[in-house]
């Protein structure tokens, strides 16, 4: 693959890009070699993590905008349909967090939706064109392991999730026999932030269980997505919970759930 500058280069578009998962994608990929075109909300810093693709020897570049902007989305992949070669596409950016929902504002609930499931598929949608044109392309949706339990305390958040496995499992399909390989990854808790790693210790034994480094799940993600599998679950205690959740009625596990997400806001001072 030619790394030079647009003309017969092909790059991997990745949003969310500017810390944690994403973050751990784009240096994977240039760890590969492969040239990138990063995403992330103004003022997040994403020139700088650019530089360090720029230092693994490849084509780093950058766009600032908020997904949740219907027309700032559309905005931003006319113009990278207009200029680069995209063969992969990560929707990673995504949103979530634990709130009573009668609570909750309507800010919250709506970015929660917009961002997860909205943006994902005006993405695919608006990306799918240029990757059709490439030998060989790839999109990877960022789900969840929480897509296949409803949770109170988080509920629209594990509703999302559940709506971008549908959409990658329907759209794999609809698009088999074409260059594009659509896989969902189910991951479990990842320490991103400080305050994340605490809601997760809050969480009890359930959450430090599930929990794997952004690294390790970057490079497990990447190298399933080549190989063009279409779920993708890292790291051995996820594994191990994917198949256990397949043999437990919905009803516990979203009781048992429930209880977890309930702990970590009682640590919150949010319930008593």
């Amino acid at each position: 693959m030619d790394n030079g500058q647009n003309g017969t280069s092909e790059f991997a578009v990745i949003t969310g890009a500017s810390s944690g998962l994403g973050k751990a994608f784009a240096l994977e990929l240039a760890s590969r070699k492969i040239n990138t075109i990063l995403i992330s909300l103004p003022g997040e810093g994403i020139e700088e993590v650019c530089g360090m693709c720029r230092e693994k020897g490849t084509e780093s570049i950058s766009y600032e905008a908020d997904l949740t902007d219907q027309a700032q989305l559309l905005r931003l992949t006319a113009d990278i349909n207009s200029k680069y070669k995209v063969f992969i596409l990560i929707n990673n950016a995504g949103t979530g967090g634990s709130r009573i929902f009668k609570d909750a504002s309507v800010g919250y609930l709506n970015t929660i939706i917009q961002l997860n499931a909205c943006a994902t598929t005006l993405m695919s949608h608006e990306m799918l064109p240029n990757l059709l044109e490439r030998q060989k392309a790839y999109i990877l949706n960022i789900s969840s392991l929480a897509s296949l339990t409803p949770t109170g305390f988080k509920t629209v958040y594990p509703a999302s999730k559940n709506f971008v496995r549908y959409l990658s499992i329907g759209l794999r399909h609809e698009l088999k026999g074409s260059p594009v390989s659509v896989s969902a990854a189910l991951l479990g808790p990842m320490p991103t932030r400080p305050e994340i790693a605490e809601r997760i210790k809050s969480q009890g034994w359930i959450g430090r269980f599930l929990t794997i480094t952004v690294e390790n799940a970057a490079r497990e993600c990447i190298d399933k997505m080549f190989r063009r599998r279409g779920t993708i679950v890292c790291g051995l205690s996820n594994k191990f919970s994917f198949w256990l959740l397949k043999f437990i009625p919905e009803g516990i596990r979203a009781s048992v759930m429930t209880r977890s997400m309930a702990n970590e806001l009682r640590c919150q001072g949010m319930i008593k």
